[in-house]
């Protein structure tokens, strides 16, 4: 992955002029938001600057890069995602999803090696594996905003998920074992 955005030297400032066009002064040439793209993607910290005002207007610029990359079809967000997202706007609970959805993305990037490896492993990888992952990160997400949010005292508590018999565990854990021995068939078949 690419180094930490959060180095220590000063941003790039990169300043967005009234016709659109975004200047790159520290190698004093125009660029687009493909390459401001690719400077994060290489770890490149930078601000863009209204060329006008001064005014920091980075994040409208990252949201413009996220837009586009969605109308490519590159589809990151689900859309479940971007609804539940909207519904904090204005909401009480506003102030602490940021904090939450930064703290996550820095624990995602942190140990995306080992959780490539880790689903390589056991799951052979796939879209299936990373949809799982992100169901258990959603799941963590909605039971911390479930904590801050306000409750009627009558309201009775959801029912607890039914946990499996241990002859269930057992099963699974052999099923699990059999794909791996044929995972690892098929491997040396090749």
């Amino acid at each position: 992955m690419a180094e930490d955005l959060k180095r220590t030297e000063a941003p790039v400032v990169i300043k967005k002029y009234a016709n659109r066009r975004l200047y790159n002064t520290e190698s004093s040439s125009y660029v687009t938001l493909d390459h401001l793209a690719q400077m994060v993607k290489q770890g490149v910290s930078f601000e863009v600057q209204d060329a006008r005002t001064g005014e920091d207007i980075t994040r409208s610029v990252l949201t413009q890069i996220i837009f586009e990359e969605e109308a490519k079809g590159q589809n990151l967000l689900p859309i479940n995602f971007l609804r539940q997202l909207i519904r904090f706007y204005g909401d009480p609970m506003q102030a602490f999803v940021p904090g939450f959805l930064d703290l996550s993305m820095d624990g995602f990037v942190r140990n995306e090696d080992e959780m490539r490896r880790r689903i390589a492993h056991v799951f052979g990888g796939g879209k299936d594996a990373m949809e799982a992952l992100a169901k258990q990160n959603m799941a963590a997400f909605e039971r911390a905003v479930t904590m801050f949010t306000p409750r009627v005292v009558d309201e009775p508590a959801p029912p607890a998920p039914a946990q499996p018999a241990p002859s269930d565990l057992s099963e699974l854990k052999s099923e699990i074992e059999e794909m791996r021995r044929q995972l690892l068939e098929l491997s040396q078949r090749k």
